[in-house]
C-alpha cells in the first residue's frame, strides 16, 4: 500500500536526491514532494518492517518523521545531519549529470 509520511528538514532537490538514492533499492517507487511544507515522502509499504526501515533510514539521514520527539540536542544533531545529507545529494546529482 502506498503511504505518505510528513518529514522535517528536507529543503531542496539535494535532500530529495539523497533520500531517493538511499531508499530506492528497497522502495523503487520512492517519491519526495517538495511542493509542501512539511515535505512528504511516499513509498509502497508492504509491512511494518518496511515502514520502520523507511522511518529509521530517513532519521539517520537527518530527516525525521514530523511526529518524532526532537527535544534538546537530538533535534540540533538531526538538523546538522540533514545539511550533510543535502550536500551529498547535490554532489551526487552533479556527478550523475556530467556522465
Amino acid at each position: 500500500m502506498k503511504k505518505t509520511f510528513e518529514v522535517l528538514n528536507i529543503k531542496c532537490g539535494g535532500c530529495a536526491n539523497t533520500v531517493k538514492s538511499k531508499l530506492k533499492s528497497r522502495f523503487p517507487d520512492i517519491e519526495v514532494d517538495l511542493d509542501f511544507e512539511p515535505r512528504k515522502v511516499s513509498a509502497t509499504i508492504n509491512s511494518d518492517d518496511d515502514e520502520k526501515y523507511l522511518l529509521q533510514t530517513l532519521r539517520s539521514l537527518g530527516y525525521p518523521y514530523i511526529n518524532d520527539d526532537l527535544s534538546g540536542v537530538e533535534g540540533v544533531l538531526l538538523k546538522g545531519k540533514s545539511f550533510v545529507s543535502c550536500a551529498i545529494g547535490k554532489i551526487s546529482n552533479k556527478k550523475e549529470s556530467k556522465q
